[in-house]
C-alpha cells in the first residue's frame, strides 16, 4: 500500500515536472516577445487607406518594441482571403491581422467564410474609425436628405452606387428605413469607381466613405448628411442623418489589430499596451486626421465587445433587408 502510494506520488510529481518543463519555454517566449520579425496580414491591396494606416502604426509599434512588424498584403474577396489566412496562422504572436469592420464582422454574415468574427481571433487594439457621408451628383434637384427622399417617394427613378458589400448593405437599409424600395442599388467594383459614378452623373447619390472629402470641397458632388452620431470635423456644415430626421442610420467602419485565437494573453496584453502608446503620438494622430480617420483607444475586451456588437447588427440587418450579395 505504501509502495503504491509512493509510485502514485512519483508519477504525479513527474507529470507536474514535465508540465512545468513544457510551460517554461512558452512563458519565456512570451517574456522575450518579440525576438524576431512579426508578420502582419492586411487583407487588402497595398496603397489603400487600410494599408496606409497599417504601415503608419506598425512602424511606430516596431520602434517601441525593438522589432520589425512587416505588412503582408493579401487582398481579395473583400478581405476574406487575408482574414482567413490570419485565422489559420499559428497563435504564437508572430502572425497578426490588421483588419477593417467589413471583412471582420460583415463578411462572415454574407459569405461562407472559414472564420468567425470573434471566435477565430484575439482582439488587440481598436485603432481608428471612419464615417460615411451621403453624396449626390451636383445637379440633382435635392439639397438635403428630405428632398432626396421626396424625389424617391414621388416615383423618381433614383440610383445609388455601392463600392463594397458594406455600402451596398447600408444602401438597402436606407431603402427600408425611409420606405423607398424603388431606389436602384448599382454595385461598382471599388470605392473609387463608386465615387466617380456620382461625379460623372451615372448615378444620383451614394453612401461614401470619407474618401470623397476633396470632391465635396471642390464642388464636384454635394454632401447631404453624415452617418455619425455627431457632425464630421471635415465638413461641419453637413448635418447628421438624425438631424435630417432619419433614425437608425448611424454607421461607421473601423481599423483594428487582432491575432489568431489562442495567442498567449501575455503577448496580446503587451501588444495592446504598446499600441495604445502609438495611438497617443502626435505625428500619428496628425497623419490619421489627413485621412479623415478618428483615432480610438481602449482595451482588447472593449474591442471584442465592439466586434461582437457589429456582427450581431449585420446579422439583423441582412435578415431584415433580405440582402443578397451580387
Amino acid at each position: 500500500m505504501v509502495e503504491t502510494s509512493r509510485r502514485r506520488f512519483m508519477t504525479t510529481a513527474a507529470a507536474a515536472s514535465a508540465a512545468a518543463a513544457l510551460g517554461l519555454p512558452l512563458q519565456a517566449r512570451a517574456e522575450a516577445y518579440p525576438d524576431k520579425p512579426v508578420r502582419v496580414i492586411v487583407p487588402f491591396p497595398a496603397g489603400g487607406t487600410t494599408d496606409v494606416v497599417a504601415r503608419l502604426t506598425l512602424q511606430k509599434l516596431g520602434e517601441l518594441m525593438g522589432q520589425s512588424f512587416i505588412v503582408d498584403n493579401k487582398g481579395g474577396a473583400n478581405g476574406v482571403i487575408g482574414t482567413d489566412l490570419a485565422a489559420r496562422a499559428a497563435p504564437d504572436g508572430y502572425t497578426l491581422l490588421l483588419n477593417t469592420a467589413g471583412a471582420q464582422t460583415l463578411s462572415p454574415v454574407i459569405y461562407k467564410t472559414q472564420y468567425e468574427a470573434l471566435a477565430s481571433f484575439e482582439p488587440i487594439a481598436h485603432l481608428c474609425d471612419v464615417g460615411f457621408v451621403v453624396i449626390a451628383r451636383k445637379d440633382l434637384p435635392a439639397n438635403n436628405m428630405q428632398e432626396l427622399i421626396g424625389l424617391a417617394k414621388q416615383g423618381k427613378s433614383l440610383s445609388a452606387s455601392s463600392g463594397s458589400s458594406m455600402i451596398s448593405l447600408i444602401t438597402e437599409q436606407f431603402k427600408k428605413v425611409v420606405g423607398a424600395p424603388g431606389i436602384i442599388n448599382a454595385q461598382y467594383k471599388g470605392t473609387s469607381p463608386q465615387m466617380q459614378a456620382v461625379v460623372a452623373g451615372e448615378v444620383d447619390f451614394s453612401f461614401d466613405s470619407f474618401a470623397s472629402v476633396e470632391m465635396i470641397r471642390a464642388g464636384k458632388v454635394k454632401a447631404l448628411a453624415v452617418l455619425l452620431p455627431q457632425r464630421a470635423e471635415s465638413f461641419p456644415q453637413v448635418p447628421t442623418m438624425a438631424e435630417a430626421g432619419i433614425e437608425g442610420m448611424n454607421f461607421s467602419s473601423w481599423s483594428g489589430l487582432l491575432a489568431p485565437k489562442g495567442t498567449p494573453k501575455e503577448i496580446v496584453t503587451q501588444l495592446a499596451q504598446q499600441m495604445d502608446k502609438v495611438m497617443q503620438m502626435p505625428d500619428v494622430l496628425a497623419k490619421l486626421k489627413t485621412y479623415n480617420y478618428v483615432p480610438r483607444r481602449g482595451t482588447p475586451q472593449e474591442f471584442g465587445r465592439l466586434i461582437a456588437s457589429d456582427n450581431e447588427r449585420w446579422k439583423r440587418i441582412v435578415k431584415e433587408t433580405n440582402f443578397k450579395i451580387e
